[in-house]
């Protein structure tokens, strides 16, 4: 029998939610699987598809905002300026623009073969296209594969991946709310352009001003802790980090672009060259703690009460989706590990393990949808390609280490 969730308060919903979503994310740690993909099963679980428990009210809606918000920052913490730079030099930038471009266009085409709208198709493009760096990083820790060669490259290509999609979802979210042809969605694309081109400027003069104060052995962090040592206020550090983020974010804003965008590329001017190792450490336990322990976990459980398998009234389009998911990263990969003079069972491990979307699919998906520019049919099939692609990438990529072993040996 389905409940009425009319008749559950908030904090009930929250309470609910939140310990089915830590219960089923300790689950699939335990099976050293990623913790969101259970957080949203939990919430598939409450939700309209399964119990009809618990359903995405606006409050559980601020609150999912909010755990993107720390998602996003958390992934720009993992990345520092140089990690870009270092993506786009030499050969590496072949693979970069291979292994992203090649699926977004083919996503792109999947959804205009289906007859979607032109944002539906972009939307399913950009979501083909990303590979989520937090999950790759995880991944390649539990294969203890980090450090090695192929591990290198997966990680430089996730930044360039990350660091674009977040881009490109900025400019086409400026489309929202406009049923125009492709030659206005194009004019307001070159303004979102330049508004971009503007944001960037603000952020490299930013870097510029922080690198050349920085240059001073430790000026940034000695002038932090004195700042530190007058305030007298509980976790004056962190609060004065989310101002430096909040101010960027506001930026975006103000520009039209989305909120996350500002957030992420502010994240990516901290170092520990910047702020020193100890800060930086707080920093992210700080913002790990409350995103892990709390707001991840109902956000990644309102995104399965949001779910709903029945939507999905075209299978064709889910399988397909599926298919150009796996067989666009991988080709991109190969082909671009092959023009950069990677060999072929390298450059097939390598588009391989930028299979993996987890989060910033997610994050791009959700927001699309909140947006209003993707339906309900789509967000789910989104929503099954990040699961579907996170949980296999793992087993897939053991595999292919493990080819590659043999055929060097």
């Amino acid at each position: 029998m389905h409940l009425d969730q009319t008749h559950l308060p908030l904090f009930t919903n929250l309470l609910i939610l939140l310990v089915a979503a830590r219960l089923m994310g300790e689950l699939f740690e335990r099976m050293r699987q990623p913790a969101m993909i259970g957080e949203i099963l939990a919430g598939i679980i409450l939700g309209p598809t399964v119990l009809n428990l618990i359903h995405r009210t606006e409050e559980i809606r601020v609150i999912s905002e909010i755990g993107i918000f720390l998602l996003v920052i958390m992934a720009g913490l993992e990345i520092n300026v140089e990690d870009i730079l270092k993506s786009l030099r030499g050969k590496n930038i072949i693979i970069s623009i291979m292994a992203f471009f090649l699926p977004l266009i083919s996503g792109f085409l999947t959804g205009y073969f289906f007859n979607r709208d032109l944002k539906t198709n972009l939307f399913i493009g950009l979501c083909v296209a990303i590979t989520a760096l937090p999950v790759s990083i995880r991944i390649l820790m539990d294969l203890g594969r980090v450090n090695s060669d192929v591990g290198q490259k997966l990680v430089s290509v996730a930044i360039f991946d990350d660091v674009l999609a977040l881009t490109l979802l900025g400019i086409i979210l400026q489309t929202k709310g406009i049923n125009a042809n492709l030659a206005d969605l194009a004019q307001i694309g070159l303004m979102s352009l330049l508004k971009l081109v503007l944001f960037i400027a603000v952020l490299i003069t930013s870097y510029l001003v922080i690198r050349k104060v920085s240059m001073k052995e430790d000026y940034i962090e000695k002038q932090l802790d004195r700042l530190l040592s007058v305030l007298r206020g509980r976790e004056p550090l962190f609060a004065l980090f989310f101002v430096f983020v909040l101010v960027f974010a506001t930026i975006t804003e103000s520009l039209g672009l989305h909120f996350i965008v500002g957030a992420f590329f502010a994240s990516l001017l901290l170092s520990e060259k910047v702020v020193g190792t100890t800060h930086l450490t707080t920093i992210q336990n700080s913002t790990q703690g409350l995103a892990m322990g709390f707001l991840a976990p109902v956000f990644f459980a309102g995104i399965g009460l949001e779910f709903q398998f029945q939507s999905i009234q075209d299978p064709g389009l889910l399988l397909a989706v599926l298919l150009v998911s796996y067989g666009s990263k991988i080709l991109g990969g190969f082909l671009g590990g092959s023009l950069a003079g990677l060999g072929r069972s390298t450059s097939l491990v390598l588009g391989i393990g930028l299979n993996a979307r987890g989060i910033m699919e997610l994050v791009i998906a959700n927001v699309a949808y909140k947006a209003g520019m993707i339906s309900t049919e789509i967000f789910s099939i989104l929503v099954l390609m990040g699961i579907i692609t996170t949980l296999t990438t793992p087993i897939a990529l053991k595999r292919g280490f493990r080819y590659l072993e043999k055929s060097s040996a």
